[in-house]
């Protein structure tokens, strides 16, 4: 609790801007990208913030890279779900439920 996730790109200070094709899970800090496009090709660095703490720590970066021989790979569709058994919120509260579809 309390913690917040953030991506840093190409060690740049400015977080990493989600879109329709980029997505930071606050429930797990994963970074996901839909449709790789060269322009993704870099650096990655997650940041985990804790407001508590009134610190941030920064990952050691990954770098994304396109294949050279252009093959996607085959991957069967598969429902990515980490829901816990049950999920309490208080009434008037936001609750953020994620479910990831991958595959080909």
């Amino acid at each position: 609790p309390g913690l917040s996730y953030a991506w840093i790109f190409n060690n740049n200070t400015l977080h990493l801007q989600e879109d329709s094709r980029r997505f930071v899970s606050q429930a797990t800090g994963n970074l996901y990208l839909a449709k790789v496009e060269p322009w993704d090709v870099g650096n990655y660095t997650c940041a985990v913030s804790s407001a508590e703490a009134q610190r941030q720590v920064w990952g050691p970066p990954t770098a994304l890279t396109l294949r050279g021989d252009g093959a996607m790979g085959e991957y069967e569709p598969k429902i990515e779900v980490r829901f816990p058994e049950t999920t309490y919120a208080a009434s008037g509260s936001s609750v953020r439920l994620e479910c990831f579809a991958l595959g080909k």
